[in-house]
């Protein structure tokens, strides 16, 4: 399996309520102007260092460059419902905002962007897949959101992966598990390894769609570890292209009948700059959205879990709330 060469966000420092030990090995200490140095060949999120300040670190493919100046954070965007979340800017590693983002909590559909990480990690996108027989029964048993694909339909990796992430199919990620696995345990077992080697050490996930089985706290993770994934998802071309398009139509073809796949990420097409990522929704894991956008050259990335339900764009209402004030906020001189 082929990781990023590099993460830009390798690892985050957050200040949360009822914090969780760090499992780092590598000791982070502050400087005296206040900013955390990273060891060589380590790339750490840094803030201002305090009581409560610590780091997660990973190792990276080559030690950092130059900061890029980092942004003067005064305040807290003001609205936002959710139980938990963060904003960061990836391209510095900055924590802008957070609210228990140590915090383990059930993630929803925001669990399919792993699964899409690794169909395109493992790459062939162009191969020919059949939906299994068993997809039906498993969208029923578990009253998950379907791209309506039929057992026998063929379909590219690709065309799978826009049922998967705009109109969230649980039917596209049993295929595409079933076939990469290859089977469902394998590939669980892939998304597991992989959440590991991503430095996601408060993740876990028992299924590729984040469906509520055995029970709704089965896959979890916690904001601090869902920008590192959706750092990771965003590097790949193939991916940003997918998660910033509306909709989706799949002409009727040998093989498969026609599909139209509408994004249900209330950001895109609504909020300026915005370009992806991925929504959940259950009754548990509440409305979230792992989101990114970008503006005059800047992009913060971030995501709110358990919005308000307020409705359905409960989630794109935070995530506009944070990134409005993110983007408001000005660089250090």
């Amino acid at each position: 399996m082929r990781l990023p060469a590099r993460l830009l966000i390798a690892a985050l420092t957050v200040l949360a309520a009822g914090s969780v030990a760090s499992c780092s090995g590598t000791a982070v200490v502050p400087d005296a102007s206040g900013a955390i140095r990273p060891p060589s060949g380590v790339i750490t999120a840094r803030v201002p260092a305090g009581p409560q300040s610590r780091a997660k670190t990973a190792p990276a493919a080559s030690p950092a460059g130059p900061a890029a100046p980092r942004l003067q954070v005064a305040g807290a965007p003001h609205g936002v419902g959710a139980k938990a979340g963060i904003l960061v800017d990836p391209a510095t590693g900055q924590v802008l905002w957070a609210r228990s983002a140590d915090a383990e909590r059930p993630i929803a559909s925001i669990t399919k962007v792993m699964t899409a990480y690794l169909v395109i990690q493992a790459g062939d996108l162009g191969r020919q897949i059949t939906v299994p027989k068993g997809v039906l029964n498993y969208v029923w048993e578990y009253g998950a959101t379907s791209a309506g694909l039929h057992p026998g339909e063929v379909l590219t990796a690709q065309e799978l992966l826009y049922g998967l992430l705009l109109q969230s199919g649980a039917d596209a990620a049993y295929t595409l598990a079933a076939a990469y696995g290859p089977g469902m345990p394998a590939f669980v077992a892939t998304m597991n390894a992989t959440a590991r080697a991503l430095g996601m050490l408060h993740t876990h996930f028992a299924s590729p769609d984040g469906l509520p089985y055995p029970t709704e706290y089965s896959t979890y993770s916690t904001p601090a570890d869902l920008v590192i994934l959706g750092e990771a998802a965003m590097r790949s071309p193939v991916f940003r292209s997918i998660v910033d398009q509306r909709s989706y139509v799949l002409k009727k073809g040998q093989g498969h009948d026609a599909h139209w796949w509408g994004n249900d990420n209330d950001l895109i097409g609504t909020y300026s700059g915005a370009v992806g990522i991925k929504t959940g929704f259950t009754d548990d894991a509440g409305h979230c959205l792992l989101f990114e956008a970008v503006r005059d050259g800047r992009t913060l990335l971030g995501v709110v879990l358990d919005s308000a339900d307020t409705g359905p764009a409960a989630a794109a209402q935070d995530a506009a709330r944070v990134l409005n004030w993110g983007f408001a906020l000005t660089q250090s001189p």
